[in-house]
């Protein structure tokens, strides 16, 4: 897992995937207490920064396997990306999806064309369901973050910061990433390496389900005890993955913490002052922001929001709650 790899997949990405902008609010910096960038990858091609990650697997293989048809396991995010790349690629997608996902994003996924498999997260293997299928089919499976060219794809999003940042003075920041299991934390960190030296990468995690965070200050893989029960759910993952913990490990700064409440809040101001619909696992970095301003260094910190499938309800929930 290389540069070369994020740059040749950014080429392959080039009039596929959308450059989403830096965007700036004075009344977030105010917040914050230092300006704040937003890298909205909810405005990407099915609402999450996946579909990056997806089109850079999709276009590596040989042709002939994936016309076969490929199988992902996501919460949404990824399902989505999957099966849009595989559709644009003319080929077929399978998706094992958990029933508790959101409605919105098991929706989605079948709307682009994909066969969804439900499953229990309690008492039903994921695992042995793909395994299953792909062997009866002959799917290739794209997983959603311990894949070098999912990585590779998320990392393009680094590119683009490094870039973007350029443009607006900004050489030396801190970066702060919705991390589930870290193929964005750690390609956007390999990116930064390479193009803007002075950025240091922070995953950012909600409360109960910061695996990385401890990971990083134990140095050694951590699991989390519950596989839900948070909003957050496009970033919760069981731990960090083999091939993107050593990468964060070495490249990335300790990890940000948040709520619930104040992911819901980050919600309000998202909307209110960026006009941007952001799902409570795309808010976290930037409610690491605004909310753990004291663990943040410099004048200009830069957040990715990761998606915005947010369901209908959950969005106006935090609208009623914290909104003004």
């Amino acid at each position: 897992m290389n540069i070369d790899m994020i740059r040749a997949a950014q080429k392959r990405l080039d009039g596929h995937a959308r450059r989403t902008p830096l965007l700036n609010s004075p009344y977030l910096d105010e917040i914050a207490g230092r300006r704040v960038w937003v890298k909205p990858e909810c405005l990407q091609h099915t609402g999450s920064f996946k579909f990056r990650g997806g089109w850079s697997a999709l276009s590596a293989l040989d042709p002939t396997v994936r016309d076969q048809g490929v199988i992902a396991f996501s919460s949404g995010n990824h399902a989505q990306g999957v099966a849009f790349a595989a559709r644009e690629h003319g080929t077929s997608a399978v998706i094992i999806m958990p029933s508790d996902a959101p409605a919105l994003k098991i929706a989605n996924t079948r709307a682009l064309g994909a066969e969804v498999v439900l499953y229990e997260r309690g008492s039903e293997d994921r695992d042995a369901i793909g395994d299953k299928l792909s062997k009866e089919r002959g799917l290739t499976l794209i997983k959603p973050f311990d894949e070098p060219q999912v990585i590779a794809g998320q990392g393009t999003v680094g590119l683009e910061i490094a870039e973007q940042a350029a443009a607006h003075g900004v050489t030396k920041a801190d970066v702060v990433v919705c991390c589930g299991g870290g193929g964005l934390t750690g390609g956007i960190a390999l990116a930064l390496e390479a193009d803007a030296p002075q950025m240091r990468v922070r995953p950012a995690e909600p409360e109960g389900f910061d695996d990385v965070a401890r990971s990083l200050k134990s140095g050694e893989i951590e699991k989390n005890d519950r596989a839900s029960g948070n909003i957050c759910d496009a970033i919760i993952t069981p731990q960090p993955g083999e091939i993107t913990f050593p990468i964060m490990h070495r490249l990335c700064g300790a990890g940000l913490i948040v709520s619930e409440d104040e992911v819901m809040k980050t919600m309000v101001h998202a909307f209110n002052r960026l006009k941007l619909v952001v799902e409570p696992g795309g808010a976290v970095a930037l409610a690491s922001a605004l909310f753990r301003q004291d663990e943040i260094e410099g004048d200009d910190v830069i957040v990715v929001i990761s998606g915005g499938n947010v369901d209908a309800t959950v969005f106006q929930s935090a609208l009623s709650r914290f909104g003004a």
